[in-house]
């Protein structure tokens, strides 16, 4: 049977009735939403959080503003005016920064609660950071202008996410690991393997001895270039974005059944498609993933408007024509 992995954060709230940013801001939200939603979908992984790329980033200084209506909360003002500035950072302590402690405690309260359940805390990597705390237009200049004080930045932030971390562990649950804002066409793939591949190695080799494994590399995007940097990293799970040229990603890592690969569909389709429709982009990701083994289908971060029946459908639409 194949397995479905939709990617849950915002669109939890909508199983309250509450808006992304009240659930965001409280712990008990938090823990209330994803439960719920893992009532009805039976998902893995469980990844509790909402505006998951602001975390670090706020427990750093940044400020996190309301949206209007169902918005994702997002970072206006960037507090740090340059790469050079996140040098001067002493790590997070997850302890007491930010929202940290509290999305913590949450995850700790789904796995006692779903024993079964894989639950993993999502973990920002540092380009990500640091685009929040600099803003993506000064960071992108100075990737091209200043690229080995950016570098060094990346590796500056790794410090923070390892002790996140090994706090994540010692709730007893585990770590998902997001670095899209590292994505082409955001750097070229030169300029990945520069600026970024050093930082992403040691940190995501640092993580995974905190753990005890190899930790997911979650990029979004048009990652097809870079499948290669990106296996470099160790890791044991990648994503194959709607958004690059799957058929490319997947030759890549065709002999590669050691690294489990999750294809993902048109996000589109699956928030508010026909369920003809919904099956039809089913079929082309079974179609991508053919007879390799350690594969599943997933989506890309559900809107939180998405029809939560057409989740349901896709989840089992797959489990009846994969076997049961």
């Amino acid at each position: 049977m194949m397995e479905v992995s939709p990617s849950v954060y915002e669109h939890a709230a909508q199983f309250l009735g509450r808006s992304p940013w009240e659930v965001s801001r409280d712990g008990e939200l938090i823990y209330r939403a994803h439960a719920a939603a893992y009532e009805f979908y039976r998902h893995t992984p469980i990844m509790p959080g909402i505006d998951i790329y602001n975390l670090e980033p706020e427990a750093y200084g940044a400020v996190v503003s309301e949206p209007t209506g169902q918005g994702i909360p997002g970072i206006d003002r960037h507090p740090i005016p340059s790469a050079a500035g996140l040098l001067e950072l002493p790590p997070l302590d997850p302890a007491t920064d930010g929202r940290i402690p509290v999305q913590i405690e949450a995850a700790r309260r789904l796995a006692e609660r779903f024993p079964e359940a894989d639950i993993r805390v999502p973990v920002s990597g540092p380009f990500s950071i640091a685009s929040n705390l600099v803003g993506f237009n000064t960071l992108l200049l100075e990737a091209a202008t200043e690229a080995e004080t950016v570098a060094a930045a990346m590796l500056h932030l790794v410090e923070g996410q390892v002790r996140f971390a090994r706090a994540i562990k010692d709730a007893g649950v585990d770590v998902a690991f997001f670095e899209s804002a590292a994505c082409p066409p955001m750097l070229s793939p030169a300029a990945f393997r520069r600026i970024e591949l050093p930082a992403l190695k040691e940190i995501m080799c640092r993580i995974g001895e905190v753990v005890g494994h190899p930790i997911p590399c979650i990029i979004g995007g048009n990652t097809a270039p870079i499948v290669d940097a990106m296996l470099d990293t160790g890791t044991g799970y990648l994503v194959a974005p709607f958004e690059t040229d799957q058929a490319a990603f997947m030759a890549k890592v065709a002999d590669r059944h050691d690294i489990r690969i999750r294809i993902n569909t048109d996000l589109r389709i699956v928030a508010s498609g026909t369920h003809e429709q919904i099956e039809t982009e089913a079929r082309r990701v079974l179609a991508l993933a053919g007879d390799r083994p350690n594969v599943c289908l997933g989506t890309g971060a559900l809107p939180y408007e998405t029809e939560p029946d057409n989740v349901r459908y896709l989840i089992d639409y797959v489990s009846r024509i994969t076997g049961e």
